[in-house]
């Protein structure tokens, strides 16, 4: 198989699809790695390791796209990426089409069968393309919520973890799933005082007995929400339903009830945010103010820390990677209900329940496409209906 990797063209983000160190894998596999010229240039990965790594680099994204029978991305493609692919191709990246009815219909106008890494189940129940992103997001939240709580980016003024006689701040986490836990860690580092809020006492229970007294842990209702949320000084939404649009917990009529200067991080916000209040914003310009609260609802998050984000993700992603290439995707979706809930769009429809009831506004409702899910169609189905992650609302992110 021809697999390509184009640079990402999203703003501020400087990921790539592929490591040089995959790329030889995928390789030694016998198959045919094209990269685009520069794809991982920002972040040390120049096109001569590529080549030593055995890829062929290209000059353009035209020819990485003309050219291959599977694209392997990171961020969602944009408009004139979706017109560049074509029936028969395989897209293979994060998509979040449950809050992007554009890209969508521009996914299913192009007849290819695309499957995103942040639908795809683990046995375990688990989201393990979304894991690896969901950590760097989760740390990413506190380090990019102390530094605008600081009074020149319009937060509060206070200090994280406060000093010897003056309390430290309040941080409330929405979820203590894949991004919460990782929040819920660096928060308690740096000595802040951390409450968590969650739908599943199974989990909270984890977490009081991980932090030992040093977690607050209380179960989420919305008077819960309401009452923690007015005493927070940074609040991060870290919940999400998979493949669905998240809930929104924090209501435009709340932020009144707020502190003035709180800090709220919106980890969700690829899929439509979880605080009502929620736009998409980017590295360069993260954050604005609701009613003097700070709203921070950077998209790609991980793209901060670009390298980190590469590596990780392709450490995750590759297997499924070589899995395509080395059946035929029928094949290997059909041998797998787990991989097989990543396809999102397929002949020109929307394949994945909860991406379709989240779209059924536009598009109508949709069922899985059973030349994937084989004999599995129900199972996935239901999969995704009954996912233990997604009624306790444990959030990913990538």
């Amino acid at each position: 198989m021809l697999i390509g990797v184009p640079k990402e063209i999203k703003a501020q983000e400087f990921r790539v699809g592929m490591t040089p160190a995959g790329a030889r894998e995928v390789v030694s596999a016998g198959h045919t790695v094209l990269i685009e010229s520069g794809a991982g240039h920002a972040i040390g990965l120049n096109d001569d390791l590529y080549r030593a790594a055995g890829a062929k680099v290209v000059e353009t994204a035209d020819q990485v796209f003309s050219r291959s029978d599977m694209i392997v991305k990171v961020k969602e493609p944009q408009p004139h990426e979706c017109r560049q692919l074509r029936p028969g191709q395989v897209l293979f990246t994060y998509l979040h089409l449950a809050a992007d009815p554009q890209q969508a219909q521009l996914l299913m106008d192009s007849g290819a069968t695309c499957i995103a890494y942040e639908t795809i189940t683990s046995p375990q129940g688990g989201l393990p393309l979304l894991a690896p992103m969901s950590l760097i997001a989760g740390r990413l939240s506190v380090q990019a919520g102390a530094h605008h709580m600081e009074i020149h980016q319009g937060g509060n003024g206070m200090l994280l973890g406060g000093v010897p006689g003056v309390a430290a701040a309040k941080v409330l986490v929405l979820g203590g799933g894949v991004v919460g836990s990782s929040a819920i860690r660096v928060a308690l580092g740096m000595g802040a005082d951390v409450t968590v809020l969650d739908r599943s006492v199974t989990r909270l229970g984890e977490l009081d007995e991980q932090y030992r007294g040093q977690l607050r842990t209380v179960f989420s209702t919305a008077e819960a929400i309401e009452e923690h949320a007015s005493e927070a000084d940074l609040i991060i939404g870290a919940v999400l339903i998979p493949g669905a649009s998240a809930p929104k917990l924090i209501t435009g009529d709340m932020l009144n009830q707020l502190k003035p200067g709180t800090v709220m991080v919106d980890v969700a916000i690829d899929q439509g945010g979880c605080f009502e209040t929620s736009q998409p914003t980017t590295h360069a310009d993260p954050t604005y103010v609701i009613d003097n609260v700070v709203h921070y609802c950077v998209a790609n998050m991980p793209g901060a820390v670009a390298k980190t984000s590469t590596m990780a993700l392709t450490n995750a992603t590759l297997p499924y990677v070589l899995r395509l290439a080395n059946e035929t995707p029928g094949s290997a979706l059909s041998k797998d209900s787990h991989f097989a809930t990543g396809v999102n769009i397929a002949d020109g429809k929307i394949a994945h329940p909860a991406v379709a009831e989240a779209l059924s506004t536009h598009f109508g409702h949709a069922t899985p496409d059973a030349r994937f899910l084989g004999q599995n169609t129900e199972q996935a189905r239901n999969e995704h209906r009954n996912n233990p992650q997604a009624a306790a609302n444990i959030a990913q992110v990538n």
